[in-house]
């Protein structure tokens, strides 16, 4: 009955989503999206849907090519992933969500949707240079938790399929932080995955709350995004474009490859937009060209 019920709700938000979309690109006369945005959206949620995570690589390449102004970058994640996202939430929800707690994925998406809506506004009336450094230290993090992943580092998680109550409340309150984080552009994938893993867990079963949470809390804010001055929607158009055909390859023909050599080439590429991006925050001089 819960699958049912969300597997309906993530439909009717999704439509939902894509009309408002539909309406603000016309209204603003965006045009056609380029190539390379929608590869990225491809590229990103096709790994995405593996376990790579799809913010840390999206904002590396957005601040590597200067495809859009860093103010711009956490709205344009959250609304250009919003529907890939949703894809991949039906896709954990229709293979794995019968063996999860149907209290433990419905309180961490609420909470990770409750978490947006309070870090939605901040963002969007955050100066450039906090959301710089916010971005920036977000992404060395997740630098970091890549590293981590190939040295074998991380929490290899347990058996189970529910957390008792104490652990169940600490989850709930990680994922409201966690909402609040993504609305900044800070992906909750890999933390709620270390997270879960931790409190014993089975990994596997992380990914349809992880993939709900964000799927229901994306659009929430997306829909405040969407009318926002700090977005651009061609690149939110082709990064949606090309995220939806890539998630149903990845879950459905390839299913599982070998990452560990990807993780690393991720690594040198966040670390380096990491660093632009604090350099940018911190510099006495404003980069005028990232407005």
């Amino acid at each position: 009955m819960v699958l049912t019920i969300l597997l309906t709700a993530l439909a009717l938000l999704a439509a939902a989503f894509v009309v408002v979309l539909g309406r603000a690109a016309l209204k603003r006369g965006v045009g056609a999206p380029g190539p390379e945005s929608i590869l990225l959206g491809a590229v990103a949620n096709f790994f995405d849907t593996l376990g790579i995570g799809s913010f840390a690589p999206t904002t590396a390449w957005l601040r590597f090519r200067r495809m859009t102004p860093d103010s711009f970058i956490p709205a344009t994640l959250n609304v250009g992933h919003a529907l890939p996202t949703m894809v991949q939430s039906a896709v954990f929800l229709v293979l794995l969500g019968v063996h999860v707690d149907p209290m433990l994925l419905v309180a961490c998406i609420v909470a990770a949707v409750a978490g947006a809506v309070v870090g939605a506004p901040l963002m969007v009336r955050a100066p450039v240079r906090v959301v710089q450094g916010v971005v920036g230290v977000a992404l060395l993090i997740a630098a970091a938790l890549y590293a981590m992943s190939n040295l074998d580092l991380m929490p290899i998680g347990g058996t189970a399929t529910a957390l008792e109550p104490r652990l169940l409340w600490i989850a709930v309150a990680a994922h409201f932080v966690m909402g609040m984080l993504m609305a900044f552009g800070i992906g909750l994938y890999a933390p709620s995955l270390i997270l879960l893993s931790l409190l014993g867990l089975d990994p596997r079963l992380a990914f349809p709350v992880m993939a709900s949470a964000c799927a229901f809390l994306m659009p929430t804010t997306g829909f405040r995004y969407i009318h926002a001055e700090r977005i651009d929607l061609r690149i939110v158009i082709g990064v949606a474009l090309g995220g939806i055909p890539a998630v149903l390859v990845a879950a459905f023909v390839v299913k599982e490859m070998p990452i560990e050599p990807l993780r690393w080439a991720v690594v040198v590429v966040v670390l380096y937009a990491a660093l632009l991006l604090l350099r940018a925050a911190f510099s006495p001089r404003p980069d005028r060209s990232l407005k």
